[in-house]
């Protein structure tokens, strides 16, 4: 407390202040002062001074006291409190309103200062003013990308963008109403809630009470369509601001969130939701979704391989306009391929069956989440030459009554995630039969999203095997912030007269050495199936 005498008061105006859960007529609101201010003492005082001389002040022990947003300009403390004119403490609850939400915020950003510095965790500056702090969020995230995201969605058409994913949508939707035994008198937390619609869909399934935490702009759309929906909107309550900072009134019986990214864990958000589980979660509590895999299996696709190379054949004049161009050629080729690819492809295009890597949203760790390391093995069912590692996802609702998975594999109903393939700028040759094994490492940064590092390998196949080695290996580097947004529909893949249909490619039995995952019944999800059949003579006769 060495720093508290040297603090100067903060003084904030209230519109007005009312005991908690008083009528109107025995606790009259009224415009009043909040006070922050330190004694001779080292005492931390908050004072609630109402403009009325008839009424009494309140002074607030900040040790004991609590503070809730009820709405962008209306709080809520809770504490023990004395009455000044009658000395006598009691347990309080005041109702604030404030002029704006900068004053709001102002007033929640000092009160948890003031509640550090009596910690001793606080700082003060020479001037006696409160150092500000950041969050979590604000440590692990460069300002600008933040800054972006929630300019992005805090923009209706994107959210129009998602809410027309009917498969996402509609699974979500199918999730919660199916499962009402969870939802029923139980209070739940949406988290980055967006324009609203999984609260709503929360207070359908009959929901005791619904907070919907939204650090974008897109929190004020979501109070106007929760208001135009009274019957449902009266047991929710809109909270503006970031998961990792917001305080709320009680303890959340069942999450419900989106976090889910291009390739599961872009964006981040996975975190924020593990922090929110974390904050908000009652023990035992249910998490819509509560399980993520990513599946990966290697593909073969010549066109694609052929579009991204010829990109970098710009690079390659040596009189444009008469400048050579081609010393950037090596760099504007590795450029190109350094982006995945986004789009929906064709599942035969895949060339053994997939593997996966599980998360399980309920017992991972924050930590866990900023990097992955993933080691890779397949057996090719075809022979080709390998272009690079395809991936997708799946998330699982683990309900009471029914369990349901939301998919974005390829053959699957196309959602705005699509697919996502890493591509190798140097291919590698199988046969069918043959080894594939290889690393996916991704490593989170600090703008939302993660590095990619792959690397893919055929072992020597056939007789002797035993003794040999790796024999081909490829490798790159990719920025999942940056992907290349193919997004083509799949296209159709003419079959051979002499081929047959080939029969559907089953999931390796491959162990998931990151997470156990012990008590979840989990629905299988079908997989897609691998690419036509390549005889040794079509291999041999195709050149490549």
């Amino acid at each position: 407390m060495e720093n508290s005498t040297a603090m100067k008061p903060q003084e904030f105006a209230l519109v007005s202040i009312s005991e908690l859960g008083s009528s109107s007529s025995s606790s009259p609101s009224s415009p009043a002062v909040a006070m922050f201010s330190a004694g001779e003492n080292g005492a931390v005082e908050l004072r609630f001074q109402p403009e009325s001389e008839s009424a009494a002040a309140v002074n607030v022990d900040l040790q004991a006291a609590k503070l809730f947003k009820l709405g962008p300009v209306q709080s809520v403390c809770i504490s023990e409190g004395s009455d000044a004119s009658k000395e006598k403490l009691y347990s309080s609850g005041l109702t604030m309103h404030f002029k704006n939400e900068e004053e709001s915020e102002a007033f929640h950003c000092a009160f948890e200062q003031w509640k550090k510095l009596l910690a001793g965790e606080g700082k003060c500056l020479p001037n006696g003013e409160l150092s500000s702090s950041k969050s979590k969020f604000d440590d692990k995230i460069e300002p600008s990308s933040a800054k972006m995201y929630f300019h992005y969605y805090g923009q209706l058409l994107h959210q129009q963008n998602m809410l027309q994913d009917y498969v996402r949508t509609g699974t979500y939707y199918a999730a919660v109403i199916e499962n009402r035994a969870d939802f029923t008198g139980r209070v739940v937390v949406d988290v980055g809630a967006g324009s609203g619609i999984l609260s709503l869909f929360a207070a359908q399934a009959g929901a005791k009470h619904v907070y919907a935490v939204e650090a974008s702009e897109m929190a004020e759309y979501a109070r106007k369509l929760i208001a135009g929906n009274p019957s449902l909107g009266q047991r929710i309550t809109v909270i503006k601001g970031k998961v990792e900072e917001v305080e709320l009134p009680e303890k959340a019986d069942i999450l419900i969130s989106e976090p889910m990214g291009t390739l599961l864990i872009n964006e981040r958000m996975l975190e924020t939701y593990v922090i929110a589980r974390d904050r908000f979660l009652r023990p035992n509590g249910k998490m819509f979704p509560g399980v993520g895999r990513i599946h990966m299996a290697p593909f073969s696709d010549e066109f694609l391989f052929v579009e991204i190379a010829n990109k970098a054949l710009f690079w390659q004049q040596q009189n444009y306009y008469g400048v050579n161009l081609t010393p950037l050629y090596g760099s504007a080729f590795e450029g190109y391929f350094s982006q995945p690819v986004v789009d929906a492809f064709d599942p035969r295009l895949l060339v053994a069956p997939s593997m996966s890597h599980l998360i399980d949203f309920s017992r991972v760790k924050e930590e866990d989440l900023y990097e992955f390391d993933i080691p890779l093995r397949f057996v090719a069912s075809v022979g080709t030459r390998v272009h690079g590692l395809a991936c997708w996802f799946d998330v699982l609702f683990g309900g009471s009554t029914v369990q349901r998975w939301l998919t974005t594999a390829p053959g699957s109903p196309t959602t705005h995630w699509y697919q996502l393939r890493c591509v190798l700028s140097q291919p590698i040759y199988v046969m069918a039969g043959q080894e594939i094994t290889g690393r996916l490492h991704m490593i989170a940064h600090n703008s939302q999203s993660y590095t990619i590092y792959l690397t893919l390998s055929a072992k020597m196949w056939g007789p002797g095997a035993e003794q040999g080695g790796i024999i081909q290996s490829s490798s790159c580097k990719l920025d999942l912030k940056e992907p290349y947004y193919r997004m083509s529909q799949p296209q159709p893949y003419a079959m051979a007269q002499d081929q047959q249909p080939h029969q559907q490619l089953h999931s390796q039995d491959v162990p998931i050495d990151s997470l156990d995952f012990e008590d979840h019944d989990l629905i299988p999800e079908p997989l897609p199936s691998s690419g036509p059949k390549i005889t040794l003579a079509e291999y041999k006769s195709s050149g490549l």
